[in-house]
């Protein structure tokens, strides 16, 4: 019996035994309770949690022994993630703690046999597992860097296997924990022993090790490596492959495919991750928020903006529900509802819910992170746009002075940490100096805000090409300042016609920008007393207005997952089984036939094309097939 049916039905035998072990619980006890089998044993120390008794649960919970044994309950591991995160927020360093005295026990059976070895692995990699799934992954960092060293202390070819593994778990912890650096080290390490293997004739599949280097070089804005890299997880998609890998690759997809602007294949990808983690993983599951929140990046990046709020709010549900208290995803989660909120309230001015949010993720990032991580820059940026807009919109100059500063401050802060780990020209540099503009703008230094967007258009040109949605944006700030505050209107002029050519080609001509350019032209024209223009864009205004009422008019998101999955890939399918096209199909539609047919009870009819295409899903075939990469 689950111990979360302690909650509902107390009067049961069973329940009632595990209140009387827990009434009677005490150093002598202590063996007794240990010797039970882990499901009940864990609804001994849950029942802990339950009445608040966090020292004796935490004693029990820091003993390496004791844990390892604990987290052989999976089914019962949303539950130990309330238990552990309420032992850290009542400040027992219960992850820290697991860590040191699992790193310790390595280091004493160095010298033993193997099998002793192989079993700390094991363990290694269940309790890294478990600490990475919760977020704490300096302590999972320890773990994993504790395991790779057992198994370089062999040169065979099964610990060549797991020390694959090894790497793959710590480049995905090094990813979170934002140490990119290291992470490149890490992928160097597994592919020096991915070619040992390559030597013996092993293959190993290397789906999950691309998927974490796209990630990482996603991080690192390096798009047109990350967009490379996905393909080649998608292309290693097999047929018995883990769900959460093949979930984990849509999702690194799906992002890669967003900031080349293939929106098209970004929302296939995300919407089957969506899917399948969904099916596999269940609706309460930390991984199904993980590919809502990529969702909810999607449809922000396609300015579906209130349906991101939405599903944003979705997934934070999930992760406060698992994990609660002050908790990494939990932040990150906090921090993505509070972007989108801002950018959904930008024309009305509401911005306290945006405010609530971003100030949460901050005061948990804070609390967790020492003040100069990077995880902060993302989240002190967001609460800086969302106090210049307060600031703009109040009507005491005191106030907005103090606003305006404290905004100042954390755009300075963000700035300084982005150029910290990814140097001046990047993408994230760029849009940090992009924000000072704004800032520098609404203080009304306007050669300051000149310099910052013009670095920012010229950082982003060179990184992203002259046409790109972050180009654009840019663009219309540079124009907005000219406008309204340098009266220069010719250059006015072109950079408002130049951001609206970018986002009607790339979004359409119902994209939200527009607006602002749009009013940002008919200021202009009405400054230069070109009134023929004026009506001309008040026209256009109306119909964009218009366009905007018709568009989206999906009013739930995840109710169009569930309606278009089974048919959205049947184009890709016919491509991919057509005997004269196969050679040249698009890797990412052949990685998603590949997930269909992983899981051909989803879709009966899919499943009954496939056949009488005769397409063939052997490894071989799927390799063979000749894939255009993007050129760099």
């Amino acid at each position: 019996m689950a111990a979360v049916e302690l909650e509902w039905v107390p009067e049961t035998l069973y329940n009632t035994a595990i209140s009387a072990v827990v009434d009677s619980y005490g150093r002598a006890r202590r063996r007794d309770i240990r010797s039970l089998p882990e499901n009940i044993q864990f609804d001994v120390y849950y029942k802990l949690y339950q009445q608040g008794r966090l020292c004796q649960l935490g004693s029990e919970f820091c003993e390496l022994e004791v844990f390892a044994k604990v987290l052989r309950a999976l089914d019962k591991r949303h539950l130990l993630h309330h238990c552990f995160q309420a032992l850290m927020d009542h400040g027992v360093k219960v992850a820290s703690v697991l860590a040191y005295s699992f790193s310790r026990w390595c280091s004493y059976i160095a010298e033993s046999d193997s099998d002793v070895k192989d079993k700390a692995i094991q363990i290694g990699f269940v309790l890294g597992g478990f600490l990475s799934d919760a977020g704490w992954y300096s302590d999972a960092e320890k773990v994993f860097s504790s395991c790779q060293q057992l198994c370089s202390l062999h040169d065979e070819m099964p610990h060549w296997c797991r020390a694959v593994e090894c790497c793959v778990r710590l480049l995905h912890v090094r990813n979170g924990n934002c140490k990119y650096h290291l992470g490149e080290e890490t992928f160097k390490q597994a592919q020096s022993y991915m070619d040992k293997l390559a030597k013996h004739g092993q293959k190993a599949n290397k789906a999950a090790l691309y998927g974490e280097l796209c990630a990482l070089l996603f991080a690192k804005s390096h798009y047109d490596e990350a967009y490379k890299w996905c393909i080649e997880a998608m292309k290693e998609i097999k047929v018995g492959l883990p769900v959460k890998v093949v979930v984990d690759v849509l999702r690194q997809a799906s992002k890669a495919c967003v900031v080349k602007r293939e929106f098209k294949k970004a929302e296939q990808l995300i919407k089957h991750a969506v899917y399948l983690a969904r099916e596999h993983f269940g609706a309460k599951h930390p991984k199904y928020s993980d590919t809502l929140l990529d969702y909810g990046f999607y449809l922000l990046n396609v300015d579906n903006i209130c349906q991101s709020v939405a599903i944003y709010q979705t997934a934070l549900d999930i992760r406060q529900s698992v994990f609660g208290g002050k908790n990494i995803h939990v932040a990150t989660a906090h921090e993505d509802l509070a972007y989108s909120s801002y950018v959904h309230q930008y024309s009305s001015g509401k911005f306290d819910n945006a405010l609530f949010h971003a100030e949460r993720a901050i005061g948990i990032i804070t609390h967790i992170l020492p003040e100069d991580h990077l995880l902060l820059a993302s989240s002190k940026r967001v609460k800086a746009l969302i106090l210049e807009e307060i600031a703009i919109d109040c009507h005491n100059k005191e106030t907005e002075q103090r606003l305006l500063q404290e905004a100042h401050d954390l755009h300075l802060s963000s700035l300084q940490l982005a150029k910290k780990a990814f140097g001046e020209f990047n993408v994230q540099t760029a849009k940090h100096y992009g924000n000072l503009g704004r800032l520098y703008q609404s203080m009304r230094k306007f050669k300051e805000a000149e310099e910052m967007h013009i670095k920012a258009i010229q950082i982003k040109e060179q990184l992203l090409g002259q046409e790109d949605y972050e180009v654009a944006l840019s663009v219309g700030h540079l124009a907005s300042l000219y406008n309204y505050d340098m009266n220069q209107y010719e250059n006015a002029e072109k950079l408002y016609l130049r951001s609206i050519a970018i986002g009607k080609k790339l979004f359409g001509e119902g994209y939200s920008g527009l607006e602002y350019d749009y009013r940002g032209l008919i200021k202009l024209y009405n400054s230069i007393g070109n009134y023929e223009k004026v009506f001309e864009y008040h026209n256009i205004l109306a119909s964009w207005n218009r366009l905007r009422d018709r568009q989206f008019s999906v009013t739930d998101a995840l109710e169009d997952v569930w309606r278009c999955n089974t048919g959205v890939l049947l184009p890709l399918v016919h491509q991919a089984a057509n005997h004269e096209t196969l050679g040249k199909a698009d890797a990412l539609a052949i990685g998603l036939c590949k997930v269909h047919w992983q899981v051909p009870q989803r879709v009966n009819d899919l499943e009954e094309l496939l056949r009488n295409f005769r397409l063939e899903v052997e490894t071989q075939q799927w390799e063979s097939s000749e894939t255009l990469l993007p050129k760099n």
